[in-house]
């Protein structure tokens, strides 16, 4: 089973993460949870934002290469939103990585991700954060990683999170079976 490292999004590490985290737990993997807030969170983007803002972009990164460094090299990197971009920061540096989650966002392509990395993407559609043509773009730009990009119809950006208004039932549901059929397949 793997080891799975999940970096929160901009709200910070609120229940819906820990809940993903025991999902995965339940089926055999061992997650580590990322606390780049140190227990702050938000219950709205722009409150995450200020969050995010209060503790710096760089300190953020920092906290989220310190947490990477002390985890199994060849942990899944899952990124949630703002987490995403984390993963992206990450992954061509971790060569034993086996493959990674994208919820809510994508990541930025490193020219050293090997060929076939498996990535698993899972995105609204359309999202309020990028528009159509940047996620054109960003397939357009794929290095040769094996790319799985799902979208959702109907729902906001963090659809996964019961507790915000970008909830979407089904969407939510058909998200975490697919990833847990991913995970399985690493």
């Amino acid at each position: 089973m793997a080891h799975i490292l999940l970096f929160h999004s901009i709200l910070g590490l609120r229940p819906i993460e820990r809940d993903l985290a025991r999902e995965w737990e339940a089926a055999g993997h061992t997650v580590t949870l990322a606390d780049l807030y140190d227990g702050r969170t938000a219950q709205d983007y722009d409150a995450g934002f200020a969050i995010h803002g209060e503790i710096g972009p760089a300190r953020v990164r920092a906290r989220g290469e310190a947490l990477a460094a002390s985890a199994p090299e060849d942990s899944v990197l899952a990124g949630v939103s703002m987490g995403g971009d984390l993963v992206g920061h990450l992954w061509g540096q971790r060569p034993r990585c086996p493959g990674a989650l994208l919820i809510s966002g994508p990541a930025p392509w490193s020219p050293d991700l090997r060929p076939g990395f498996p990535v698993q993407s899972h995105i609204a559609h359309p999202d309020p954060f990028d528009g159509e043509e940047f996620f054109a773009d960003w397939v357009a730009r794929n290095p040769g990683a094996a790319l799985d990009l799902r979208r959702y119809d109907g729902v906001g950006h963090y659809f996964l999170d019961p507790t915000l208004p970008d909830h979407g039932e089904q969407a939510a549901r058909d998200c975490r079976a697919a990833m847990l059929e991913f995970l399985a397949k690493l």
